[in-house]
């Protein structure tokens, strides 16, 4: 598979985003881990010296190729396997940022369900708010942005929701503008990714806790599997 965007070299950038995205999963991590779509490592590097037993997955030769050169001395696993692929059993299974690009979503989370241990977790973050679809989520291969309600009225089986909220609510409002100012833009310049991290998400942790995560920009939602 091709790489075709910029968009992870971007995003690396939001060094604060992560950090703050990490904060609201890690007590959700446990040692057994598979990182579907990790991308160029952004989120792993926050967790993997905490972490036994990591399998980072990429489907894309050049994102295969830079978890291989950041993390290859590691112990730990990089491959190009799908889920349903895994020899094992997991812990705990990320979808960050990942679950859009995916059509069977569904039976993707299906998937993922059946190769989850009991007692495991399943941690999904999303992009929110169809209305907010652009130029940009066509261009990195967005099939959707998701409602809130996907996650309540899917029954994946064995799996039971855990948390479910939004997050960073002043970013709904850039990325509206930025969609209705911006209309042709495709990527995001690199300086405004800066300025949305290091200004606005240390006011939009404040702003989620207050509104207690009722309203933002991306869904980050926890299924656990059912213990036997």
């Amino acid at each position: 598979m091709d790489y075709q965007g910029q968009e992870l070299e971007i995003f690396d950038k939001a060094k604060i985003f992560q950090k703050y995205v990490f904060f609201k999963i890690k007590k959700y991590f446990k040692d057994g881990i598979f990182e579907v779509g990790a991308g160029l490592g952004s989120f792993s590097k926050e967790y993997i010296n905490h972490y036994k037993n990591i399998h980072l997955s990429d489907l894309d030769t050049h994102n295969f190729n830079q978890l291989k050169m950041k993390f290859g001395s590691k112990n730990i696993k990089i491959s190009k396997e799908k889920i349903q692929d895994a020899k094992q059993t997991y812990n705990t299974i990320v979808y960050l940022n990942v679950l859009e690009h995916i059509e069977k979503d569904e039976e993707e989370l299906n998937i993922a369900s059946s190769k989850l241990n009991s007692g495991g977790n399943l941690i999904i973050f999303v992009p929110a708010h169809q209305n907010l679809y652009s130029k940009f989520d066509k261009a990195v291969g967005h099939c959707k942005r998701y409602d809130i309600n996907f996650f309540k009225e899917k029954k994946i089986k064995g799996l039971k929701i855990k948390k479910l909220i939004y997050l960073d609510m002043l970013g709904y409002f850039l990325y509206y503008f930025n969609k209705i100012f911006f209309r042709e833009e495709e990527y995001p310049s690199k300086f405004k990714i800066i300025i949305w991290d290091k200004i606005f998400i240390p006011i939009t942790i404040i702003l989620d806790f207050l509104s207690f995560y009722k309203f933002g920009k991306n869904i980050l939602c926890v299924y656990e599997k059912a213990e036997f």
